[in-house]
């Protein structure tokens, strides 16, 4: 009798530390399936973050103003030929370096800003990258414009492995994801 009663504890204890370990794993699973969502969640919070910061009057007409500009321009003509409109370009540049700060600290994803302005950004350092380099010299400071630039590089580097496509082109036979 005293055999199968040490038995019997020695089962319920093994038994409960089976459910125990059980009860850490599955925590475990739902804990990172959390975590994957949580993530998921968050790219999707600043795509939509992104998309409505730049859904502006302004921005549009600082784009289309940079893009007007000749490449190879000084930093005086681009002043010059801006006129009462530069802050405008001069804030769209500021809304790149902040872009690039933000990809390398990974809260967005280079793939998701390549996505949304991969040309603007690359087209809008070719046509101003002269009034960086010369307001650098100027203010004797090389980090002004800095992230933009790094933003640029990261973009062209990106597009040097797989050439751009346009959406319209790459994704052709897309079709609605099915709703569960």
């Amino acid at each position: 009798m005293l055999l199968f009663g040490q038995w019997s504890q020695m089962s319920l204890d093994t038994l409960l530390q089976f459910i125990g370990s059980l009860a850490v794993t599955a925590a475990a699973v739902v804990g990172l399936f959390q975590l994957r969502q949580f993530r998921l969640s968050r790219a999707r919070t600043s795509a939509l973050e992104l998309l409505h910061s730049f859904e502006t009057p302004e921005f549009a007409k600082a784009l289309l103003l940079a893009y007007s500009l000749p490449d190879g321009l000084s930093r005086e003509e681009i002043i010059s030929r801006l006129g009462d409109d530069f802050h405008l370009v001069y804030a769209l540049t500021t809304t790149w370096e902040s872009l690039g700060i933000l990809v390398y600290r990974g809260e967005i994803e280079l793939d998701l800003v390549g996505d949304f302005f991969s040309g603007p950004i690359v087209i809008s350092w070719s046509k101003l990258q002269n009034y960086f380099r010369t307001e650098r010299e100027v203010m004797n400071r090389d980090t002004i414009g800095e992230w933009f630039e790094w933003l640029r590089d990261r973009l062209v580097d990106s597009e040097s492995k797989i050439p751009p496509q346009p959406a319209y082109v790459e994704h052709r036979n897309w079709r609605p994801p099915t709703k569960r």
